[in-house]
């Protein structure tokens, strides 16, 4: 049978086409078929014939954007929320790890978030997560778990590109008993070339060669320019996140033209940010006001994230690739008018409206928070012995980072009590939220927290048990008992009132609005956040990261204070030597 190449289905004239082998844009009439590119006639000579076309009025297509490393469970929406209106940042292909809904539910929920993406209307892929929880229980307790025969699982399924970042970074270099281990070792027996992506954000020298050994060869984590530089004289895959693009690095890269070597990605988006700056796009946006040129912006964005996750079908206008593109008509601003997936226009900036349907998972996971209601005798810390004064380790919190570090702040203890208030810290509890034990840990922070009344969240970095801080004990307990009321979401009180609320009832994790609702939610739980004193870029993100394991370096979990560098477990105080 004879192939018909000489009719397409769609002609696109006049447009300004982004080449991403030459980095450089060029005039030219586009043919699509069949949801491909077929030929981009730079002479403009109508030797072919078509079905359709319509004028691109001298816009620029370039290439949709891709983002391969990113958690849809961070902007707070199901997957076909969130690609239904990321259509308008440029977004024809993500690449989600579903590790937080992953740590409340285990399989069933990365695969309802896989059930979900089936109704998206561009092509959202999902890595495997690859540690679940990052520590194990002796650390940490999480509501789901995914085995190395899990992972195994997963890699099986068609819309499964890589393993998720491998989190226990210090752990894994030394041991080989973990379960992402045994999964590592089982894909190295079989297969070298599959992606296995990385977060590790304190390694260098020789810590840092043994994770590449590993096959570990991505990092998408904040880095000094040092630590920058041994990643890509060491051949690591560097992703980009908007807290790395700085003039420092944009100037880095530039200079050494590095554009092969590292991408642009989201890593999280919280709905406000999403709605209010934008996605992939609006990092693009930072690293061209930063000095890059738009053209190695466009390429970090769409050729180098498809080639390293093996997506040669995409990322680059050319024949036979996927006809995903976007037309904008002021390339330096990357507004955009429009974004097609495969040839169909999936957003008309013309035609926008808003989105007021109602979105689930099928109905799962709405009763995700098993604890008994909070009570005044589960705040109080008992200290036996005389009276006295103890040195209370506090997790000191920035206003400009995600660090918590180590402090120790003198406080009094009388009547068997530790005395607490009045001590310049905020109490923090970190509560078992699955069934298992109930347990609850205390302990302190400092600095850039909550100030006066009390906030909480069940969406708490990673194994998401239901965390709160603050600085009265009533306010603690109504805060609390909100978001166990709400079976989730992200409360504040003050003065024993709510000042704010976003309910999260899919897993503790997720709305069942659009994005647009959502984000107008959450907007309001950050204003509240601010006015009761918390200092921080981000501030619920802040707050939202006081549990997580894997990054530096003192952390509460529900088991307790953890040093995240050396995973020792460590006692709240200590005694003062006389």
């Amino acid at each position: 049978m004879k192939r018909d190449l000489d009719h397409a289905d769609l002609l696109i004239k006049n447009v300004k086409v982004f080449n991403s082998y030459f980095k450089t844009f060029y005039d030219a009439d586009v043919y699509i078929k069949d949801g491909k590119f077929l030929y981009i006639d730079k002479d403009r000579d109508g030797q072919l014939g078509y079905d359709a076309s319509f004028d691109g009025e001298g816009k620029y297509m370039i290439p949709g954007l891709i983002d391969i490393h990113m958690h849809i469970e961070s902007s707070m929406v199901t997957p076909e929320a969130f690609c239904k209106y990321t259509a308008r940042n440029g977004l024809t292909t993500v690449v989600s790890e579903p590790h937080e809904i992953a740590n409340v539910c285990g399989m069933q929920g990365v695969r309802a978030m896989i059930a979900s993406s089936e109704k998206t209307p561009y092509d959202c892929f999902f890595a495997i997560p690859s540690n679940v929880p990052i520590l194990d229980r002796r650390y940490e307790t999480s509501g789901g778990t995914i085995t190395c025969e899990d992972m195994l699982e997963l890699k099986k399924e068609e819309k499964v590109l890589c393993l998720g970042e491998v989190m226990n970074y210090t752990q894994i270099i030394e041991e080989d008993d973990s379960e992402v281990a045994g999964f590592i070792r089982k894909i190295h027996a079989k297969e070298s070339s599959y992606p296995l992506e990385g977060h590790c954000p304190a390694l260098k020298g020789l810590d840092l060669a043994k994770y590449l050994y590993l096959g570990i060869g991505s990092d998408h984590c904040t880095h000094d320019l040092e630590e920058l530089k041994q990643r890509f004289e060491n051949g690591m895959f560097v992703q980009l996140q908007d807290v790395m693009v700085s003039k420092e690095v944009i100037g880095y890269v530039c200079e050494n033209g590095l554009y092969e070597y590292f991408c642009f990605v989201t890593d999280d988006t919280l709905p406000d940010v999403l709605v209010k700056k934008g996605h992939l796009d609006a990092i693009l946006r930072k690293a061209v006001g930063l000095g890059m040129r738009i053209e190695d912006a466009v390429y970090c964005a769409t050729y180098t994230p498809a080639r390293r996750m093996g997506l040669n079908d995409r990322g680059v206008i050319a024949p036979g690739k996927l006809a995903d593109f976007i037309l904008s008509d002021e390339i330096e601003g990357l507004k955009i008018c429009s974004t097609y997936k495969k040839e169909k226009c999936i957003y008309d900036a013309k035609k926008d409206s808003q989105d007021e349907e109602v979105y689930d998972l099928g109905g799962c996971f709405e009763q995700s928070i098993v604890h008994d209601l909070l009570k005044k005798e589960d705040l109080q810390i008992s200290i036996g012995g005389k009276d006295r004064e103890v040195n209370v380790r506090v997790m000191k919190l920035y206003p400009e980072n995600n660090r918590s570090d180590e402090v120790f702040v003198r406080m009094k203890v009388a009547d068997g009590k530790l005395l607490w208030k009045g001590s310049g810290c905020q109490l923090v509890l970190n509560i078992e939220r699955y069934g298992r034990d109930g347990r609850i840990a205390l302990g302190f922070s400092t600095g850039a927290g909550i100030k006066k009344g009390a906030c909480a969240s069940s969406y708490a970095h990673d194994s998401h048990d239901l965390i709160a801080m603050g600085n009265d004990e009533k306010d603690l307990i109504r805060v609390v008992n909100e978001v166990i009321g709400m079976q989730g979401g992200i409360v504040t009180v003050l003065e024993d009132k709510v000042t704010s609320k976003i309910g999260l009832p899919i897993a503790g994790l997720l709305s069942k609005n659009s994005v647009e609702e959502t984000a107008r939610r959450f907007e309001e739980v950050r204003k509240a956040f601010d006015a009761q004193g918390y200092e921080h870029l981000n501030n619920i993100m802040n707050f939202t990261l006081i549990a997580l394991s894997c990054i530096p370096t003192l952390k509460l979990t529900d088991r307790g204070y953890l040093h995240t560098l050396t995973l020792r477990k460590l006692p709240l105080y200590e005694e003062i030597e006389e």
